[in-house]
């Protein structure tokens, strides 16, 4: 009866997924400014709001040793005023409308949001517009800014198990690539920050011929393009963007870091190289992360936290970037138990998967999850202008956003072993132990 139902459901699956595809189209509109900048324009008249989303194509990729964690600063330097917005008025005008915002860093973008009522159009257009062309770049904003940021990675890294070993995680697995560099820098780089060297990035990186627009909600075409060519348009282009270099060398054998800090329990990361965001294995490493990590019926969850009981919890994923990255593992160790313990637990699980692969049902459960979640990117205007802006960001086209759900259904059973196989070996692997402090627990 079990087989009969896993069947049927399996049959319900592809039948969704073959219609929800056939009828996902979105009917966006693209515009390329003479300055370079891209204008990407959805209507969607559901209800009387917006979201703006710039993408600029800069994250820590871009960054060299001495300037770690520029790119973040700058998320948090476009907040603090500019020629006709001063210090602190983009959040109070734009709340002043009803409006919020966002941002956020990674290694291979920096992205900023507004979500607001469809009258308040032309307003972010002039705030976005002032940003980007006069942010106001002083000795006292950027001395005052790094004061800041250095807090939040105290907080957030230096004090916290968890963020200091992912931190040495990529440090220790890339030697020569940017990818090993934190995302928020390091802090001998982030107390050195100056105007001139933040003025050269700034110009270099946060320039209309580096970003990318998305603007989805109750708005008109035509009226967009008028606002964006009055505001964007006169902007001028900024110079080519350097390079990143991509070498990494090969890596030689297994790498091994041992830290000991204040902790109640026993801990282990785990990274393996990867490709990048036009790896042929890209899509077999989604369902692989779907079905190692997400969920409680996951195979490394239902082995290690319900079955062994040697894991509190887990997690693990990867990023598509521009380079090859890292797909990597978190476990938190059972506190009394010892980390190898756990080991070889999460060894045992990846051996055996790479051996059998998933089960009919398994693949089936992934490709309907990972389908699911893909379309529910689409469900708001926000998930919408997101999706638009960094698949633009990431291939030049939008479009390739389309190739997801065929690309995850496609997917099979071997290629999932093969894959397996072919990245997650001793050889390709970094591990971080960190263990309390002796004495303590």
């Amino acid at each position: 009866m079990s087989i009969q139902r896993a069947a049927l459901a399996a049959m319900i699956v592809l039948a969704w997924g073959s219609a929800a595809r056939a009828e996902f189209k979105l009917n966006v509109q693209e515009h390329r400014l003479d300055n370079g900048l891209t204008l990407l324009v959805l209507e969607n008249r559901t209800t009387p709001v917006v979201t703006y989303y710039t993408f600029y194509k800069v994250g820590a990729r871009n960054e060299i040793y001495d300037n770690s964690g520029v790119s973040h600063f700058f998320e948090h330097m476009m907040f603090n005023g500019a020629k006709k917005y001063g210090p602190k008025m983009f959040d109070q005008v734009l709340e002043s409308k009803g409006g919020r915002n966002n941002a956020y860093t990674s290694q291979n973008v920096t992205a900023y949001y507004e979500d607001f009522p469809n009258d308040a159009l032309e307003l972010v257009f002039d705030l976005e517009s002032d940003r980007m062309d006069h942010l106001d770049l002083n000795d006292q904003s950027v001395s005052s800014e790094a004061g800041v940021v250095s807090e939040e990675r105290l907080v957030g890294v230096d004090n916290d198990n968890e963020g200091i070993m992912y931190e040495e995680l990529f440090a220790t697995a890339y030697v020569a690539h940017p990818y090993g560099a934190p995302v928020i820098g390091w802090m001998e780089s982030i107390k050195h920050f100056n105007k001139a060297d933040c003025q050269e990035y700034f110009d270099t990186y946060y320039a209309p011929n580096n970003a990318v627009v998305a603007i989805v909600g109750d708005v008109q075409d035509a009226a967009t393009l008028k606002l964006a060519q009055t505001y964007l348009g006169p902007l001028a282009s900024g110079p080519p963007p350097p390079s990143v270099p991509r070498f990494e060398p090969e890596q030689r054998g297994a790498k091994r870091v041992l830290m000991e800090r204040e902790a109640e329990h026993e801990h282990f990361m785990r990274g393996y190289h990867v490709g990048d965001k036009d790896s042929p294995d890209r899509y077999v490493l989604e369902v692989i992360q779907f079905l190692l990590t997400t969920g409680e019926s996951c195979r490394l969850h239902q082995t290690l936290v319900n079955d062994l009981q040697v894991a509190l919890y887990l997690y693990g994923g990867f990023e598509w970037g521009f380079d090859p990255s890292l797909f990597y593992y978190y476990v938190a160790v059972t506190p009394g138990l010892p980390h190898d313990r756990a080991e070889k637990a999460f060894d045992s699980v990846l051996s055996a998967f790479a051996s059998a692969g998933p089960t009919p049902q398994e693949l089936q459960k992934a490709k309907f999850g990972l389908t699911a979640n893909f379309y529910k990117n689409f469900k708001t205007n926000n998930g919408t202008a997101h999706e638009l802006a960094r698949f633009q960001a990431l291939y030049g086209d939008w479009k390739r956003l389309y190739e997801y759900v065929p690309a995850v259904e496609a997917v099979t059973a071997d290629q999932v072993k093969e894959t397996m196989r072919k990245y997650f070996v001793p050889n390709n692997s970094t591990t971080v132990v960190l263990v309390p402090k002796e004495g303590e627990s």
